[in-house]
């Protein structure tokens, strides 16, 4: 389920503005805005367009799994290459591996 917070940090993650997004999803800005802000709702095919295109944009969102709900950057097989290249290197990878 997307929410104004989760539509909020997903946006700044794919480093998108409101007017960016809005011309993706065919949607007004300020509409996105009071959604964004919790001053305002969407309904279901507009949150869905929404989701959409940010998930186009690169965000993940995570499903509520007892620690909340959430939204990450996707990583492409190229990047998670390198991630992987750059752990192996200095040896044994400690709590800081990225998933």
């Amino acid at each position: 389920m997307l929410t104004g917070p989760l539509s909020r940090a997903a946006r700044a993650l794919v480093e998108l503005t409101r007017e960016q997004l809005a011309g993706q999803c065919r949607l007004d800005a300020d509409a996105i805005r009071a959604f964004e802000r919790g001053l305002g709702d969407l309904d279901a095919s507009q949150k869905t367009a929404l989701k959409a295109a940010l998930e186009a944009a690169g965000a993940v969102f995570i499903p509520e799994n007892g620690g909340g709900a959430g939204v990450r950057l996707k990583f492409t097989r190229s990047e998670a290459r390198r991630i992987a290249t750059l752990e192996s290197e200095g040896g044994i990878a400690a709590d800081d591996d990225v998933p």
